[in-house]
């Protein structure tokens, strides 16, 4: 069993027990996450600056689409080598959540990434992932991971009418399944249910004093169908000025923009605005 083991790792394969899926890679990197957050004695900071410096720890690392979706029965997918918007998202906060709680193993990773992933913190099937991060905002809101301070600090109503999935699952492979199709109209049913705000792009810069360093932002969508067009990381620098920290396209790496948020923002027709999120310590 351990040669099994040795030969494993030094051909890179990629581990499949207990419903995940990773490399050795995956693993190294995840020590070294911890292995800074000791050297810069992060549990001692706040849970959305750890975000922030786990955030950073990223930078230069390349786009990467596509990761979570695999073949067969839905699991636990922990990719690292390569993220894009949503996992570069995901992984900041569940590194901060993890050192903030002293809970450092690659087990309690996984636990805390399976908990922020899917609904109700359970994997039960390719419908179980929350798909649409409108309702990764519902979901972990009700988990008491995040809570969406948007409405509080001048939002408008955000009409979301998500369904972009369900008119389109030959993009999706894992909806050939009708079980799957059906279960994911009922989700998109639910998250049309819902009241959401925004603060529209044009506000954003007059309410940019009560976003804070390391909250998560979701960039809302003008396109039909969808709810949000992209998802970052709000980093405050040294003009004073709230930026935006993210995985931007393919071909591009893990980046702080330039510009402030607010004027970033303004580059995209079809993003209209933001929802702010305040991450809450664990």
């Amino acid at each position: 069993m351990k040669l099994f083991t040795i030969i494993f790792v030094l051909l890179g394969l990629s581990y499949s027990f207990s419903q995940s899926t990773y490399t050795a890679k995956d693993k190294e990197i995840c020590k070294s996450k911890f292995d800074l957050a000791v050297e810069k004695k992060l549990s001692e900071k706040p849970v959305n600056d750890v975000i922030a410096e786990i955030g950073k720890s990223f930078l230069g690392l390349d786009y990467e689409a596509h990761t979570l979706e695999k073949e067969g029965k839905e699991e636990l997918v922990v990719h690292l080598t390569g993220l894009d918007c949503t996992t570069f998202l995901e992984n900041s906060l569940v590194f901060a959540r993890c050192i903030k709680s002293g809970k450092t193993s690659f087990d309690d990773y996984q636990k805390e990434l399976t908990k922020v992933r899917y609904r109700g913190g359970i994997i039960k099937g390719y419908p179980s992932r929350l798909h649409y991060f409108s309702d990764w905002i519902f979901d972990n809101s009700s988990k008491g991971i995040v809570r969406d301070i948007t409405r509080e600090i001048g939002g408008k109503p955000f009409p979301i009418k998500v369904g972009f999935m369900s008119k389109n699952p030959d993009k999706y492979s894992q909806l050939n399944n009708k079980d799957f199709l059906e279960a994911l109209k009922s989700t998109e049913a639910l998250i049309n249910s819902r009241s959401y705000s925004y603060i529209p792009k044009k506000d954003v810069k007059s309410i940019e004093s009560k976003i804070e360093n390391g909250y998560l932002i979701a960039i809302t969508s003008g396109v039909e169908g969808l709810d949000i067009a992209h998802v970052g990381i709000a980093v405050k620098m040294d003009d004073g000025r709230i930026h935006f920290m993210h995985a931007p396209i393919v071909g591009a790496k893990v980046q702080i923009t330039e510009k402030p948020l607010a004027d970033y923002l303004m580059k995209n027709k079809s993003q209209t605005g933001i929802m702010i999120l305040k991450p809450l310590e664990p």
